[in-house]
């Protein structure tokens, strides 16, 4: 009986420890659908433009269009479920929600414009993303090149380079249409957003965190009244379809087209990577090359398998990292709830029409609302960044600049081999590249002083500690106090009125290690290291 009561209380705080990461709460299956609903409203109009704009260009009439995009719609559900819930190497258990990439559309149709069509295209995703589930682990690895210098770049640009889209929303959706850019899309995305604002100002919890679906809701139905909403054809696909298995032939392989396909795997590798590292600072847990890895493989494996089901590259949205941070709501499981939706949409037609005859405008009016968010939240996290007697400046400058040079001109990089343009054409990749790059040229790679380099890096983090030999010579001259540092009562506190550690060599050591390993993410990691390196500190 000891000994079993015994490990119960060993195992205990490792239960304990797993219970309090935010991203594990449960909440009431209810609610956790409403919060699903809600991101499946989010991302709806991007996971249909992928199939709508790929159908097109291999010249489908609308019913294998409607094809498209239920299997699409049924493979983002399928790896939003992997990916959120997780299984043993497999999904980061974030609540990242998947869906078909934008980063392939150019490649794809390129392949059809030149190849086979769509048998071509689904054989080359399936190759580059079998080929992408055994480099991911590799790739994983530079999790230890992402300090908040450059995630909050990332992150940032991750929000406005999603701007146009709310934009395109708000204007009508489709730029061919008459009525694009009128004034009355304009002011039913106003409206929408007021109505947002409005609903986020009530002292109700549920009201307050739903804001975002009740405006559209009644945006919706204030469209339909004015008859600005057509719900008429939610019933042309009929109810219930099971996508079918290579509906579009047995697909086929060319080289050109899998060496193509990979590029945008690499892209989609640095895209997901970033919303990984994106939602791990808005829930404030723990993310490593580990959990890095687990997620690229589960948007791989949903990849390999997609083209079965008719779809094409998954990867995580955007969009969706924006409200979590907007909600407050960290839950993974309502993103596994999300997922569920979305996979009943790929069976029932009838409810993905009805979700797809919300009128852009009030979609257009809540983007702006979430994807201001994403950006407000890396500008928070370049705020703990330190940019005296270091290039952060000039790091944050440059890949802010290269992220959005592509989303104010899209035709920069067209005089420009294909390949060049298939990876700096995403904002994104371009902002995530030329940060890891400057921040690897200016603050790893030619350090002339290894104590420099790792306090560049460290005071980058999250925690900062001071050793016990440098606190004499702190008190008699202040040299390595940081701005906003102050003394008090003998104790180092830094702008916030937190007390810097003050610890030993032994710990030191530990702790500038554990942040190269992306270990260290807030000053309670910081603690946590100091005690694990010397239990009876």
């Amino acid at each position: 009986m000891s000994v079993s009561k015994e490990s119960a209380q060993n195992s205990s705080p490792a239960r304990k420890q797993k219970s309090l990461r935010a991203e594990d709460q449960k909440l009431p299956i209810g609610t956790s659908f409403a919060y699903g609903l809600q991101h499946v409203l989010t991302m709806y109009g991007g996971i249909i433009a992928v199939p709508l704009i790929i159908g097109n260009a291999a010249g489908l009439d609308p019913d294998g269009i409607s094809i498209l995009i239920a299997s699409c719609l049924f493979m983002g559900g399928l790896a939003t479920v992997l990916q959120s819930w997780g299984v043993p190497f497999f999904g980061s258990q974030l609540p990242l929600v998947q869906g078909v990439s934008f980063a392939g559309v150019a490649t794809m149709t390129s392949i059809i414009a030149g190849g086979d069509g769509l048998p071509e295209v689904f054989g080359a995703v399936i190759v580059a993303s079998a080929i992408g589930l055994i480099v991911a682990p590799a790739f994983a690895l530079i999790v230890k090149f992402f300090p908040p210098v450059v995630t909050g770049t990332v992150i940032t640009t991750i929000g406005l380079s999603l701007m146009p889209v709310a934009a395109g929303w708000a204007m009508g959706g489709n730029a061919e249409a008459p009525d694009y850019g009128s004034a009355t899309n304009i002011l039913i995305a106003v409206g929408t957003l007021a109505i947002v604002l409005i609903l986020s100002r009530i002292p109700v919890a549920v009201v307050s965190q739903l804001s975002i679906p009740l405006a559209i809701v009644v945006g919706t139905v204030i469209c339909l009244i004015f008859g600005w909403a057509d719900f008429s054809h939610v019933l042309d696909r009929g109810v219930f379809a099971f996508p079918q298995p290579f509906a579009f032939g047995m697909p086929t392989f060319s080289a050109a087209a899998i060496v193509s396909m990979f590029i945008v795997v690499i892209v989609t590798f640095a895209e997901t990577t970033a919303d990984i590292i994106a939602v791990g600072e808005i829930v404030k847990t723990k993310v490593n090359s580990k959990r890095i890895a687990a997620g690229l493989r589960a948007d791989m494996l949903s990849s390999a398998v997609s083209p079965i089901f008719n779809s094409f590259t998954q990867s995580a949205f955007a969009q969706n990292v924006g409200l979590v941070a907007i909600t407050g709501v960290k839950s993974r499981y309502v993103v596994t709830a999300g997922g569920a939706i979305l996979v009943v949409l790929g069976l029932l037609p009838v409810m993905g029409g009805v979700v797809a005859a919300i009128p852009s405008p009030v979609l257009g009016g809540a983007g702006i609302v979430l994807f201001g968010t994403v950006a407000a939240s890396g500008i928070r996290t370049l705020s703990k960044v330190e940019y005296e007697g270091n290039l952060n400046m000039i790091l944050v400058a440059v890949s802010l600049a290269f992220g959005i040079i592509p989303v104010v001109e899209p035709d920069f990089y067209n005089a420009f081999p294909s390949w060049v343009g298939i990876i700096l054409h995403s904002g994104i990749s371009s902002a995530t590249l030329m940060a890891v790059l400057l921040n690897l040229v200016f603050n790893h790679i030619g350090a002339k002083d290894k104590d420099r380099s790792d306090r560049s890096v460290f005071v980058a983090g999250s925690g900062r500690v001071i050793r016990k030999e440098d606190l004499q010579r702190l008190l008699n001259d202040q040299e390595i106090l940081a701005e906003g540092d102050t003394i008090k009562e003998a104790k180092v506190v830094d702008h916030n009125g937190a007390e810097i550690p003050v610890v030993t060599d032994r710990q030191h050591e530990k702790v500038v290690e554990a942040v190269k390993k992306g270990e260290v993410k807030t000053q309670e990691d910081v603690h946590r290291v100091i005690r694990e390196s010397d239990p009876e500190s």
